[in-house]
């Protein structure tokens, strides 16, 4: 119940710092038009994304290894940087280029630790609370997504690296070791 009504209390600060923020550059944003978006081609559940006549062209033979950084834990629903990863891949898929031209690292560290929880792990934390991660983990493992978790983080949020995580989820020394390891390895970080 506490975690409901601090999700609730997060959400209406989002919303009223959005509100303030749009009202203060003098124009009220309107509903994004998804209309153009769909799921696919590689993740049916996750990652939806629109086909775009781009005017700055993909070179042909162009591969991308691509880290992203998780630190904040779902206000509600999946993880916002996992869903990023999946869209990144369904946009590239979309776009045309071969599957294995995009390979996406997650390094997962703060609250965002708890993201990663088994579905046993995080009920028990949670009051009874469902893991909506799980299958989304489950489908980007499942396509060679790299999940790195912070061990520093796993050890703040007391988090047991060999029992409390998601099959496929891979432990690092810490997210600045896991972060210069994949730079060293051709990875680039997406702000986003």
């Amino acid at each position: 119940m506490m975690r409901g009504v601090m999700m609730e209390s997060g959400m209406l600060k989002a919303v009223i710092g959005f509100v303030v923020l749009t009202a203060a550059t003098g124009a009220l944003a309107q509903e994004p038009d998804m209309g153009r978006f769909s799921m696919g081609p590689v993740f049916e559940d996750y990652g939806p994304a629109a086909e775009v006549e781009a005017t700055m062209p993909i070179p042909e033979g162009a591969t991308f290894r691509v880290a992203m950084d998780a630190a904040k834990q779902a206000d509600e629903g999946v993880n916002l940087t996992l869903f990023s990863a999946s869209r990144l891949i369904n946009m590239h898929a979309k776009a045309r280029l071969p599957v294995d031209a995009t390979q996406v690292a997650v390094v997962v560290h703060g609250k965002a630790t708890l993201d990663l929880l088994t579905a046993e792990a995080y009920a028990a934390r949670f009051d009874g609370a469902e893991n909506p991660n799980v299958g989304l983990i489950s489908a980007l493992t499942d396509h060679g997504v790299r999940i790195i978790l912070c061990g520093q983080s796993a050890a703040a949020q007391g988090v047991d690296e060999t029992a409390d995580l998601l099959p496929g989820v891979e432990v690092a020394l810490s997210a600045m070791t896991a972060h210069a390891l994949l730079q060293a390895d051709g990875y680039t970080l997406n702000p986003f």
